[in-house]
């Protein structure tokens, strides 16, 4: 299997490590794009540990995906296909990162942006119960809801999603439809649209995201 490397950033209070944000990029760009959001959140978790993987799977044009896109066909389709095919690629990072640094799920945040969210929340809803994470972001993507979705044995991690009212690159319906799903299943959810702002990440949406994150650390 494919092991993922990519952009990290040590604690900033230089000590061990005593959390982890893992930060998922969309698709054709790589580990460089968002490892820029953690200055933002370094000062609410100064222990942790960044990192930033490139996804598995090279474009020719440059970049990297988690997932090949059906651009011509069935896009849906082959988001669940391939949020299914990718998980294990992100499961292990997970696992190895964990298994290396003694930090322990709990006291891990998995965010994503587009590709990178789709990622996020499938592989944050698809843990077992015992490795629930401390929260999971998702920046303007879609929920692919995993095998046993809502049941007692997965993970059920608090959730931010944030989007873009006019994306016209991911339908902002799939974030509304991410937050009623989610909700109904029992998660805790906190939902921002950021409007008039299309497939990217805008100044409003980036504060809600880290207000959720400061909510995180105090508990």
């Amino acid at each position: 299997m494919t092991k993922l490397s990519g952009p990290m950033l040590a604690p900033a209070n230089g000590g061990a490590p005593d959390s982890a944000v893992v930060l998922l990029h969309g698709y054709g760009s790589d580990g460089n794009d968002l490892i820029g959001l953690a200055p933002h959140w370094q000062r609410l978790l100064p222990g942790a540990l960044f990192v930033s993987p490139n996804a598995p799977e090279p474009l020719g044009m440059g970049g990297y995906q988690w997932f090949a896109i059906d651009w011509a066909g069935d896009r849906l389709a082959s988001r669940q296909t391939g949020v299914v095919s990718a998980r294990p690629v992100v499961v292990e990072f997970l696992n190895d990162l964990w298994a290396q640094t003694g930090i322990v799920p709990e006291r891990t945040i998995l965010a994503g942006f587009s590709q990178g969210a789709m990622m996020a929340l499938h592989v944050g809803t698809s843990l077992p119960q015992e490795q629930t994470l401390m929260g999971v972001i998702g920046f303007s993507g879609a929920f692919l809801p995993p095998d046993g979705f809502g049941g007692v044995e997965l993970a059920t991690p608090p959730i931010c999603l944030v989007h873009g009212d006019m994306d016209d690159v991911v339908d902002p319906n799939l974030s509304a439809e991410a937050d009623s799903a989610l909700r109904e299943a029992g998660f805790d959810v906190r939902y921002h649209v950021s409007r008039g702002v299309g497939h990217g990440i805008a100044p409003d949406g980036l504060a809600f995201a880290t207000a959720f994150i400061e909510t995180l650390a105090k508990k």
